[in-house]
């Protein structure tokens, strides 16, 4: 079982890492690099769901669920931003 765990991480590391390279590429649009954050931030939610599945612990699932929200809105946010900049 520690196999494929640590697969997983190594595949969402991997995704991450093409992430951070999107989000810092030159000449990207905004809404290109939200895409990529936003991204970023689901991966990171499942790092977090693997790490919780893996030390068997639920409090982490409050950690999952705030990191959640957070991305939601903050694509929301951003999305809103760009449609009245009208880019």
């Amino acid at each position: 079982m520690t196999g494929v765990i640590w697969a997983c991480y190594a595949v969402l590391a991997v995704a991450v890492t093409g992430y951070v390279a999107r989000i810092l590429r030159p000449g990207t649009s905004l809404a290109d690099r939200m895409v990529a954050l936003d991204s970023m931030l689901v991966a990171f939610v499942g790092i977090l769901a693997v790490f919780t599945a893996r030390t068997g612990r639920a409090d982490h699932a409050d950690a999952l669920l705030i990191v959640s929200l957070l991305a939601f809105l903050a694509t929301v946010t951003v999305a809103r931003y760009i449609e009245r900049r009208g880019t």
